[in-house]
This record gives structure tokens, C-alpha cells and sequence, in this order.
């Protein structure tokens, strides 16, 4: 049954209360006979176990490990610091040998089979809380949240040339007979999530990728921006921000269109096939996605800060997604468009070096930038519906020895389009196959020492609502009990590992890619790390880690052989081409690498729960302090960089590297105390790992700074967030980082200081007491 120590997700019925007893007398001398009972009692096992009992070897006495002496010897089960039930060796063995790559094939083809965008796939939500449960997961239940949220009703494209169309874009991709669910009936339409409904008639400018310094750069030149249509290349920075960078110039709509220049070695200039005849682009595909301002409200627009419940109040989303119609389209019916331009204004070659790696010059585009003549307009029209549904995430818990420390692993299942085979279904069949490999082991007897939460989350594609609303509705017990969140959303779309995380999880992260096997064994023999460049990339957002990092500080990674190189067969990223045909004959033929990364995500999770200190690294994390703000003091004005504001900083930070130093030290020592096989008086050792682990796992929370970033107060991170004008890429101290670009000196002051007593509240978090 679920425990009140666990997110299971049920309504707990609470009795009727009844009048208390009215006799007063009797009331009293009973009371004062209970209440002898348990003092009695407490004063006998006090006895027993020694009033004396010693603290821990870092200072702190630990309440809890003393209600555990009451209850079970001092600890959390008999076999502790060993695994319960099986050897660690073995539950690693079934974590490697368990995934199997014609099983995670058959999960991609299950999920991949027909549409299921946000609000609309309540079936698949239940599928995988039955397939949990037959996997062992007993503890699954499907959570709801209403959310506000559209679906598309009709739209439109056209280019007029004095005021007659001369091209109408279809909207549509093309039909493939060689792959099935691009010609299903119910397939979805195009359309962006949270896009403002519109109709309007204007010139158009080409601007680039839609970055704010693109904007700023067409003005430099002269180009007027107001009244105008931006055509925009996707790219650089989230699409939302696109469109929030155009609205602030004054411009009345947005398209955005995949331009080949971006698609590395395989395009047809190259001589390349498209797909489904070869690795290129289809020239029709095109490329969905949500518009929701990401970096400044992600969830529930109408619900920021607390979770999306039937009745709650709801809030303005003006700020918060655009006011202006947008539609996305193919670059085959970008060229139109593009051509139209062409000898209209500058030309991309006169801008900074990020405008020339166009790649439709071999089909007569010029890249001029227009704007387009008086006589060429634009007509876009986009209607939306906006509706407030439910939407399903399935929520799996494994209950621990130990059930305030807390591992939690998640994909989301809602796609775009009907496939997804790699955009999440890549990730959820790998969460399946590590769900799987877990219930193997609990076949086998093995309990966990910590507790472990799976999720499989919706509407994660409009703006990260599924997650953020369960982690805002959670997020007491998660403060309390999360250690770390790990994400799988792209699992599997090349061979290239891609991966970010919280400084404090690096070193698990190559410890365990040393561990596994490739599926590239070129070389017998080489492991995942071996072919990894080592690269880990700091906390930004764009998937569901984000509510866990940047709102409740808990420790994240985000991992998943999603990097594509050049040499890699184009992804078609929410395009109907993202489709299980093209996962089986391009993407990952043989499901070797869903297969790796199930293995990886799995034993990286066990590596948490099982361990007994948490193999969290603090050093890590105090010296990436010092090399983030190295780097914010080379964006410094050089007339500025006398002033020193980070002078108290640069201090903080150098006494957190030292204690986090010793900490790490004192971690080293328990762990050899509890891998030796005379770990002495064992009640003692699990105090002071117990101690010590609590501190790991609240070192990410004394970042948090409660009234949030000053332009978007739902981010708390005072270390990260993603970029204001970039959305999915990380940025390291925001707020600082926005003072510095302001140049508001008293901005640059304010969150230099707080900052500075962040710092303060880790290092003292971590000096004995």
C-alpha cells in the first residue's frame, strides 16, 4: 500500500470529527495514564540502548537515525551497508544483461503507432501503468492535472503579389507508402502549441534564426522590422523566443521553416537521398512545437507556481506566450518565399558570419532580407482553440529502506506527432526496459535501500506541464526526500551521447558510461565512455528536469545519445518523419542503442539508490562555481573590471572549495568503512553516512533564492536557469548574468550578494557542527 512517505497519489479520507468527551474528570485521569505509558516505555528502550549514545563522526546528532535505533537496531535493514536481498554485483548484472533491444523495439512500435499529443492519449497513459505493474511496479497510478492548452482548427499561407495569390503552401507532408503513419487519417496537423490565433496580411522580412541580436542587426541595417512578417530559420534558441524577439519590434506574425544549411553532410546538395530513399531531409518535412515563452513560465501558463487542480484560479498568460500568429512550414515551401526576395534589401552576406550557412542557394535563393516589395505580401492565418483538459502522467514508485531519500527517473510519452519514435519514444521504451531489468531484480528479492520514483509524464511538448505541475503540487515531500532527478527524454537518435547535470553528478556519470559496453565495439571491448567526448553541459530547460532544478533545487541529469553529428542521418525533430520506420532503418537500426541507454540511465539510478553514502562529488560543484564566474567577469566592460564586484564572492566561493574539499574527504573515509569487511559498530556508521548523505542531498537546495530571478520569479536557481533569450541552453548565474548584460550596477551588486550568501548557506550546510 502506499505510505504518507511516498507521492501516491491518492485521496486519504479523513474521519468525521465528533464532539470530545464530555465527562472531565474521567477525561483527565485517563489522559494522565496514557500519557505515563509511552514515557515509561521510552525510558526503558532509552536504557537498553544507552542514554549516552555518541553523535555521528561529522559532529550532528540525527534524529532519525535515533527513532531507527528504537525501531530497528539503527538501521535501515539487517544485511545495511550491503544490498538487501541480492549483492550489489548481481543487481548491476540484471541492469546490464535485462535490456533487450527487440523489446525496446517493441515499446518504440507500440508508442510510435498513432497520434498521442498532450490531452489525448489517456490509453498509452494506462497501458503503461499496467505494463508497469506487470513489471513488478505495484505502487503505479496515473496523476491528472487539468491544463490550459490548444489544439489547431485551421490555418493558412499564402504569398500575394499585388494582392493575388501566387502561392499557396499546403501545410501538409508528404504521404509516405513506405512509412504507415505518415498517411493515417488522424494524423496531427500543423500547428504551434500556445501559437495566438490570427489573420493578417503584411510585407515580410528574412531574419535569420530569430535571435534577438538578429533583430537587432536587421535595424542596425536600416531594415524596418514594425508591421512587418518575420520568415525565420529554426535554430540558436527556442522557438517561443522567436516570436517574442519579433513581437517586441512590432511585428504582426512569425514563420519558421528547418533551412538544410543546418543538416551537416547529408543533403541533397551533397549528392544525399531524402528520406525515405535516403539520409537527407524530406524537403516537406516540418518541424512542430510549442511557443510558449519556456524561459520565463514553464507549466501551466494559468497556474504558475502551484499545480493545474480542478478549481483553482487562473492566471493572465499575457507575458507569458505570444500575442501573434505563427505557423510552422517545410523548406520546400520556404523557397517561394525566400526566392521572392531575392535582390530585396541586404543581402546575408553583409551580416555577422551566423547568417551564412543558408543552404538553399543551389535551388536560387539568394538570402536577401528583404523587406519584401509593397506589392509581395504574406496572408497568414492561424485559428486555435483554446481548451482546459486533463492530461495523464503515470507516476511508479518502489518503496526504499530508507523513505526519505528519494531517486526519481522520468520520460514523457506526448508527441507532436503520431510517431515520436525519437522525440520521447526513444526514452520511454528505454524506461520501460529499465523499469523491466528493476522488476527482475525484485523477482529475485532485492529490495532497495532508497526509494525510487518512475514517471512517465504529459505535455511535456507544450512547455513542460505534466512534470511542473507534479513537482509543484509535490513539492514539500520532494524538499524533504529527492536526492536526484534523471531524464531520458531523446534516448536514442544517434550514436552520439549527449548529456547535462548538476556539477555534484559528474563523476557518477563517468563512472558509470566506464562500466557499460558499447554498441560501437569497432574496438572489442570499449565502453560508452570511451567513445563519449566527456562533455557535460550545465542545466538549461527544454525537458522535465527543469521543475526539479530550477524550482525545487534537486540535483538533475538529462542524458541520451541525442547529439547529432554531421555525418548522422538527419533527424526529423517533430516532423511525421519522426516515425518508428525511420527509428528501424535510420536512426537506431537494431535498437542497440536504446538498448545502452536503458543500461546506462538503469545502473546510474542503482548507483544512487544502492550505495550506501550517495555518490554525489561537492568539490565538483565548488570549483564550477569559480569557473562560471571566471567566465561572466571575460563579459565584464573593461572600464567596469576595476570595481571588483565579485570581490566577496570570489571569497565565498574559495571557502566553499576548501570545506567541500574536506567533505568529499570525510565521504571517501565512510565509504571505505562501509566496503571493508569490519565496518566496526555498523548502528554508528549508518549515523554518520545518514548525516552526511543529508547534506548531499540538500547542498543543491541553498541555491534557491525564494523570491526567484527578477524579470521571471518562477525560476529560484541563483546558478542555473536556462538563458532569458536562449530558452534551452543553460545559462550560470542568471540573474547576474542579465545585471551584467542591463549593465545596471545595482542589479550587478544585488545578486553578486546574494549569490555570495547562497555560497555562505552550502559551505556552512557543509562544516560539521
Amino acid at each position: 500500500m502506499p505510505s504518507e512517505s511516498t507521492p501516491l497519489l491518492q485521496t486519504v479520507p479523513v474521519a468525521e470529527q465528533h464532539q470530545r468527551y464530555p465527562h472531565r474528570s474521567l477525561r483527565r485521569y485517563c489522559t494522565i495514564a496514557l500519557a505515563c505509558i509511552p514515557i515509561v516505555t521510552l525510558v526503558v528502550i532509552l536504557v537498553l540502548i544507552g542514554i549516552g549514545a555518541r553523535g555521528d563522526v561529522l559532529g550532528n546528532g540525527d534524529d532519525d537515525a535515533v527513532l531507527l535505533a528504537l525501531t530497528k537496531g539503527g538501521l535501515p535493514h539487517k544485511s545495511w551497508p550491503a544490498s538487501q536481498g541480492l549483492s550489489y554485483a548481481e543487481l548491476k548484472d540484471i541492469l546490464r544483461d535485462t535490456p533487450d533491444p527487440m523489446k525496446a523495439r517493441e515499446w518504440s512500435q507500440y508508442y510510435a503507432s498513432g497520434p498521442h499529443l498532450c490531452g489525448k492519449n489517456l490509453s498509452q497513459a494506462e497501458w503503461t501503468r499496467d505494463l508497469w505493474e506487470e513489471f513488478g511496479v505495484k505502487h503505479s497510478e496515473i496523476v491528472t492535472y487539468d491544463l490550459y492548452l490548444n489544439y489547431p482548427v485551421d490555418s493558412g499561407l499564402a504569398l500575394l503579389e499585388d494582392g493575388k495569390v501566387v502561392f499557396k503552401a499546403t501545410l501538409e507532408e508528404d504521404v509516405l507508402p513506405e512509412d504507415p503513419t505518415t498517411g493515417l487519417e488522424d494524423r496531427i496537423p500543423t500547428f504551434h502549441g500556445y501559437s495566438a490565433s490570427g489573420d493578417v496580411t503584411a510585407q515580410y522580412v528574412f531574419c535569420n534564426y530569430g535571435m534577438y541580436d538578429d533583430y537587432e542587426e536587421l535595424e542596425k541595417a536600416g531594415v524596418d522590422l514594425k508591421g512587418k512578417i518575420a520568415l525565420v530559420k529554426y535554430g540558436g534558441i527556442f522557438r517561443g523566443l522567436k516570436i517574442k524577439g519579433a513581437e517586441e519590434k512590432g511585428m504582426v506574425g512569425v514563420i519558421m521553416y528547418d533551412d538544410p544549411g543546418d543538416d551537416g553532410e547529408f543533403t541533397e546538395e551533397h549528392g544525399f537521398k531524402p528520406y525515405p530513399h535516403g539520409p537527407a531531409r524530406n524537403p516537406s518535412s516540418l518541424q512542430r512545437g510549442s511557443v510558449s515563452y519556456l524561459s520565463v513560465a514553464p507549466g501551466d501558463p494559468t497556474t504558475q507556481g502551484y499545480p493545474s487542480k480542478p478549481g483553482v484560479p487562473r492566471q493572465s498568460v499575457e507575458g507569458k506566450i505570444p500575442s501573434v500568429p505563427s505557423l510552422p512550414i517545410s523548406y520546400a515551401e520556404a523557397l517561394p518565399l525566400l526566392k521572392a526576395l531575392n535582390g530585396h534589401g541586404p543581402n546575408a552576406s553583409s551580416f555577422p558570419s551566423s547568417w551564412h550557412n543558408g543552404g538553399l542557394g543551389y535551388k536560387g535563393v539568394e538570402y536577401s532580407v528583404g523587406p519584401s516589395p509593397e506589392s509581395s505580401t504574406v496572408h497568414l492565418m492561424n485559428e486555435q482553440e483554446y481548451v482546459i483538459t486533463p492530461a495523464w502522467n503515470v507516476i511508479g514508485v518502489i518503496n526504499g529502506s530508507i523513505p526519505d531519500e528519494v531517486i526519481l527517473i522520468g520520460n514523457h510519452r506526448d508527441a507532436w506527432i503520431a510517431g515520436g519514435a525519437g522525440d520521447p519514444n526513444s526514452g520511454s521504451a528505454a524506461l520501460n526496459e529499465i523499469i523491466r531489468s528493476f522488476g527482475k531484480a525484485l523477482e529475485k528479492g532485492w529490495r532497495p535501500q532508497r526509494t525510487i520514483v518512475f514517471a512517465s509524464w504529459d505535455g511535456e511538448e507544450y512547455g513542460l506541464l505534466g512534470s511542473t505541475e507534479w513537482v509543484e503540487e509535490y513539492l514539500p515531500w520532494l524538499s524533504d526526500a529527492a536526492i536526484a532527478y534523471v531524464n531520458v527524454d531523446v534516448g536514442a537518435v544517434s550514436p552520439n551521447l549527449r548529456t547535462s547535470a548538476a556539477p555534484v553528478l559528474n563523476k557518477a556519470l563517468y563512472d558509470i558510461t566506464s562500466s557499460v559496453q558499447s554498441p560501437n565495439q569497432t574496438t572489442k571491448g570499449q565502453t560508452v565512455r570511451d567513445l563519449w567526448d566527456g562533455l557535460i553541459f550545465t542545466m538549461g530547460s527544454g525537458s522535465d528536469y527543469t521543475a526539479f532544478q530550477d524550482f525545487a533545487g534537486i540535483s538533475c541529469i538529462d542524458i541520451g545519445y541525442s547529439a547529432q553529428g554531421p555525418a548522422d542521418p538527419v533527424y526529423h525533430y517533430h516532423s511525421n518523419y519522426d516515425s518508428f520506420y525511420w527509428m528501424d532503418n535510420f536512426g537506431d537500426p537494431g535498437f542497440l542503442y536504446h538498448t545502452s541507454i536503458a543500461q546506462v540511465a538503469g545502473l546510474l539510478v542503482a548507483k544512487l539508490v544502492e550505495e550506501p553514502v550517495i555518490s554525489f562529488n561537492a568539490t565538483d560543484y565548488a570549483f564550477s562555481l569559480e569557473r562560471y564566474l571566471n567566465s561572466l567577469k571575460e563579459t565584464v566592460p573593461k572600464e567596469d573590471a576595476p570595481r571588483n564586484f565579485f570581490g566577496a564572492l570570489d571569497a565565498a566561493i574559495e571557502a566553499f572549495q576548501r570545506v567541500s574539499v574536506a567533505f568529499d574527504h570525510t565521504a571517501s573515509k565512510l565509504i571505505d568503512l562501509a566496503s571493508s569487511k569490519k565496518p566496526g559498530n555498523r548502528a554508528e556508521l549508518y549515523r554518520s553516512i545518514r548525516s552526511l548523505n543529508t547534506k548531499y542531498k540538500l547542498l543543491e537546495r541553498q541555491f534557491l533564492h525564494a523570491p526567484g530571478l527578477d524579470s521571471r520569479s518562477w525560476f529560484k536557481h541563483v546558478v542555473f536557469a536556462p538563458g532569458l533569450w536562449t530558452g534551452y541552453a543553460g545559462a550560470t548565474y542568471p540573474g547576474l548574468v542579465e545585471a551584467v548584460a542591463d549593465k545596471n550596477e545595482t542589479a550587478i551588486r544585488k545578486w553578486a550578494e546574494i549569490i555570495e550568501g547562497a555560497v555562505h548557506r552550502a559551505t556552512d550546510l557543509l562544516i560539521p557542527q
